[in-house]
């Protein structure tokens, strides 16, 4: 297939309501609003193509884009070819659903992470430690530096009150999966979401707090500590 006929396709699949609540996250034209799971038959015929996927995601439709994530070759992209990705994910469904969970299944996944991570901005930061909560949580724990990934738990801890709002969510789920995926920082992660107390997030001139704790000990109570997912992409 083509991306004249992958485009095509993706449009035949698209629902008014689902392009509608994409639009409310963030999205913009163009996109169908193809919901995720319809993809999956179109990836079975077109299954790995590196190729195609950069020619759909450099449409900006996000529907392509999202579809460019399921049918990349994550160790075929280079670092600069993530770069490039996450230049063209202008919202966080692009920058945390796509971009950052290619990445994770990627071998230079961590050194890219950490690099977006240092760098200051919203969407990089939100994907580097979007990408870790990915890699936490279908990796075995072996694959980490406890040292590391302790050191990131401290720097969650001094800068998450002062960080953008897309890194704030992604660093609340990063504190939540350290604590439910990589065990032996268990502990250390509860510690630390205490000793952090309540992170506030505004959005729409509507102010929440992210609900970390109360997650963690969900997880706990349904004696989900450990918990690794077998795929991270559909």
């Amino acid at each position: 297939m083509n991306l004249e006929s992958v485009m095509q396709e993706l449009e035949a699949l698209g629902k008014e309501r689902l392009k509608k609540m994409y639009l409310s996250n963030g999205a913009h034209e163009p996109l169908f609003g193809v919901a995720t799971g319809e993809m999956k038959p179109l990836f079975k015929k077109i299954k790995i193509n590196q190729a195609l996927a950069d020619e759909l995601y450099a449409t900006g439709n996000y529907d392509a884009m999202y579809f460019a994530g399921i049918i990349a070759d994550p160790n075929g992209m280079t670092e600069a070819d993530y770069d490039r990705w996450m230049d063209g994910a202008y919202f966080y469904m692009l920058s945390d659903f796509v971009v950052s969970v290619t990445l994770s299944e990627a071998d230079i996944a961590q050194q890219v992470a950490d690099k977006w991570i240092a760098s200051g901005d919203e969407l990089r930061m939100s994907a580097g430690y979007s990408c870790y909560c990915w890699l936490l949580g279908n990796r075995k724990d072996s694959e980490f530096s406890e040292g590391k990934i302790a050191a990131m738990l401290e720097t969650v801890r001094n800068t998450i009150h002062d960080a953008p709002l897309r890194a704030k969510y992604s660093m609340g789920n990063f504190l939540y999966t350290v604590a439910v995926s990589y065990v032996a920082l268990h502990d250390k992660a509860v510690e630390t979401v205490e000793a952090i107390g309540p992170v506030e997030v505004v959005k729409g001139g509507k102010s929440a707090v992210l609900s970390t704790a109360a997650n963690i000990q969900k997880a706990v109570d349904k004696n989900q500590l450990g918990f690794k997912r077998k795929h991270v992409r559909c």
